[in-house]
């Protein structure tokens, strides 16, 4: 008997326009290139999936993607672009026109541009855990530096324990944090899941998942000014590495490509 033929994944990168801490921040200059060229090279060059698509509702960010080696069949309506838009929201418009186009996949990942420390060999380490368990999907996830059994919800001036666990003689905000049971917290890194949770319960993570462990920076995730000059020194010192980019940076002179339809 043959081999069984592995599933179709489909690699969904999200680009939208309108961050407001680091404006364009998916497109801000990291080693030379855009950070959004670092997702669509590392997903590329993992060699897992049957496409590439950037999901943006800007036409430069889908020159860019382009220039990179993405696809970006369509623009991402603005009404699902928005800061309050849920994931779902884009992922399944996206998932839903792209097999109404006749291209159907059997899972998705969604890689984010803000974690530039995501390698190929983060993605493969990803594909293989998953294909390895009976889940829904499987998450990135890291050990959290504040645990959440120390922290408080304050009301007016007063305050109570976000977690009230453990005996009254010793509740959780007073142990050591050695005592503490380990809390893992999700990182932007990566999500894989079936297509099915999207198309049959509107969800993005389904009722079972795995947990991917992050190691060193590929779970860091650039979302304010703080973070960027801290992964500048990073790459400045070689203490984490970016995916090789073999193209020149991104010159929007130069480069004409089709407009986004």
């Amino acid at each position: 008997m043959g081999k069984t033929k592995p599933p179709t994944i489909v690699a969904l990168i999200p680009a939208r326009s309108g961050s407001k801490r680091v404006p364009d921040k998916n497109i801000l200059p990291l080693g030379g290139h855009p950070l959004l060229a670092y997702a669509i090279q590392g997903a590329a060059q993992s060699g897992i999936f049957a496409a590439v698509i950037v999901s943006t509702d800007f036409p430069l960010y889908g020159e860019i993607a382009r220039y990179y080696g993405a696809e970006v069949p369509f623009l991402r309506p603005p009404e699902l672009a928005g800061d309050l838009s849920p994931d779902i929201a884009w992922v399944e418009y996206t998932l839903r026109r792209l097999r109404h186009e006749g291209r159907a996949f059997d899972c998705f990942s969604i890689l984010r541009p803000t974690s530039p420390f995501r390698l190929p060999e983060t993605i493969r380490r990803a594909w293989r855990e998953f294909l390895a368990e009976d889940v829904d999907s499987l998450r990135a996830v890291e050990k959290c530096k504040q645990h959440p059994g120390k922290m408080w919800v304050v009301r007016g001036k007063r305050m109570v324990p976000l977690l009230p666990s453990g005996p009254p003689a010793q509740p959780w905000h007073s142990s050591q944090y050695q005592a503490l049971p380990e809390v893992y917290v999700q990182n932007a890194s990566l999500e894989i899941a079936w297509t099915r949770v999207v198309f049959e319960g509107r969800t993005i993570a389904g009722d079972v998942l795995a947990p991917f462990f992050t190691q060193g920076y590929e779970g860091l995730d650039l979302n304010d000014l703080r973070d960027w000059r801290l992964a500048t020194e990073l790459v400045a010192s070689g203490e984490a590495a970016l995916t090789p980019i073999p193209q020149e940076p991104f010159d929007p002179c130069r480069q004409t490509p089709a407009a986004a339809s």
